[in-house]
């Protein structure tokens, strides 16, 4: 049993699927590591354990008929607190939704059951999922296994920081601004944010979302090994009529050429010595293995920045502004203030020409994927940060935005994009992240798992301070 919450969730699956291990064998293991570990990192807000056994018992029952279960067959998971799930609040770390009980699932956590998944619990995420730190006022600050005086990164930080400890063995994710990619970096594992319309989404525990989000908000998996991103990924973009948006793509596609564009410092961005040194290695792994290199300039970043925060802005204005006065989240107000400060006045007429500007912005970037179907650059120009310094001042709020630039632009431009853990540096993680053309996760993979077979595997961390 000590070994089982070690096991990637590829393994787990072929274990189960061969009769090695039993899915209840496996929930149990992983069920008493988040008894162990959940108290000091605090990354499991909602329990599942009742439903998980059962769950887990349907898989061993289906496969004693001699059915295939599904992709996830028997793994663990777990499904983040902004998402609809039939029987628990889709709280959002908000006080206010503590009583908003899910009547159904979402597509995303129906597709996971489909496919075999066991769900274990349900994870944090800073009020309103508005930071790159996790902490609200209802679940309480959700620690770094891996060392927890650094963030765990937000706003999927719960779920991160529950597959870096062996809570389970996938973790669902959400992505508007960086929120799979900058968690799964934070704690040293791999984060996939899928194109848009990949993985249907729907919560009907909420009223629609404004366009923002519409076209910006994604879930994607983190996980400790790139054959898992592929599994998950398998599993949560099976089709649902509940999603407009949904595009029924092929997962594996054409070949494509290995070339790869390395962008350091897209758009003159800082980027820390650590965070280039870690891009140069990766890039050298690439070419060793095959993949043509070119250093180059890649498309504008910064605009794509802008309206995300316009776009973003729009949305809390509109949809949540009240809310956000009553739930009186001292953190969520500060990072609100913050970030609507930077945008400026948002009006009809702002939110139009956003639109407009980013039509062209995903068209440019279009043509150049074309020219390089593989790019390198960094997810976040810093190491993962200080534990809440985006609180500490204006200016540190300034420097912790401006870190972000990737991970806040590429969600306008809706293309897929891979956070690839590549070691640590200092008692920090560290790793890069890749960028593909719309549907072309499948390249994202290949890239990925040559980086991952050049590496050290990801080991679970042990959260033993006192």
């Amino acid at each position: 049993m000590d070994q089982i919450w070690k096991m990637t969730a590829s393994e787990i699956a072929a274990a189960v699927r061969s009769k090695k291990l039993s899915a209840t064998e496996v929930t149990h293991a992983h069920l008493e590591r988040l008894d162990n570990v959940n108290l000091k990192i605090n990354a499991v807000v909602q329990d599942c354990r009742k439903d998980a056994l059962q769950a887990a018992q349907q898989v061993d029952e289906a496969i004693a008929r001699g059915e295939d279960p599904g992709v996830l067959c028997g793994v663990p998971v777990t499904i983040k607190v902004n998402v609809d799930q039939k029987g628990y609040a889709t709280t959002n770390g908000l006080r206010l939704l503590e009583k908003q009980v899910a009547e159904s699932d979402s597509p995303v956590v129906s597709n996971i059951r489909k496919a075999g998944g066991v769900i274990v619990g349900r994870t944090n995420t800073p009020a309103f999922s508005l930071r790159w730190f996790t902490k609200n006022s209802l679940h309480g600050q959700t620690l770094n296994p891996r060392n927890k005086d650094i963030t765990p990164g937000g706003s999927s930080g719960g779920a991160a920081a529950a597959v870096a400890a062996g809570i389970c063995a996938l973790g669902h994710g959400t992505d508007i601004a960086g929120s799979i990619r900058f968690p799964a970096y934070a704690c040293g594992l791999h984060g996939l944010r899928p194109s848009l319309g990949r993985v249907p989404a729907y919560n009907s525990s909420a009223a629609e979302r404004y366009i923002g989000a519409q076209l910006m908000a994604v879930s994607g998996p983190i996980a400790r090994s790139i054959s898992d991103i592929a599994i998950s990924l398998t599993a949560m973009a099976a089709s649902d009529p509940r999603d407009p948006w949904y595009v029924p793509a092929p997962l594996g596609q054409q070949d494509f050429p290995k070339r790869a564009a390395l962008v350091v410092a897209p758009d003159g961005m800082h980027v820390a010595d650590e965070v280039r040194a870690a891009l140069i290695d990766a890039a050298d792994k690439l070419k060793a293995v095959g993949w043509t290199i070119d250093e180059v300039n890649c498309p504008p970043l910064r605009p794509a920045a802008d309206i995300n925060a316009q776009l973003w802005m729009a949305e809390t204005l509109f949809s949540a502004k009240d809310m956000m006065c009553q739930e009186a989240d001292p953190d969520a107000q500060f990072v609100f203030d913050q970030m609507l400060n930077d945008v400026g006045e948002i009006d009809l007429d702002s939110v139009m020409k956003a639109l407009q500007m980013r039509a062209g912005l995903v068209r440019e970037w279009a043509v150049f994927l074309r020219d390089y179907p593989l790019v390198v650059c960094p997810v976040s120009g810093e190491l993962p940060f200080v534990q809440q310094s985006d609180l500490q001042s204006e200016d540190a709020f300034a420097k912790v935005f401006e870190a972000q630039l990737t991970q806040r632009a590429l969600p306008v431009i809706g293309v897929p994009s891979l956070s690839v853990a590549t070691g640590e540096i200092q008692g920090r993680p560290v790793g890069v992240q890749l960028i593909a053309p719309d549907y072309r996760e499948d390249i994202l993979l290949a890239a990925g798992l040559d980086l991952e077979a050049a590496g050290e595997p990801i080991r679970v961390a042990e959260p033993n301070w006192a």
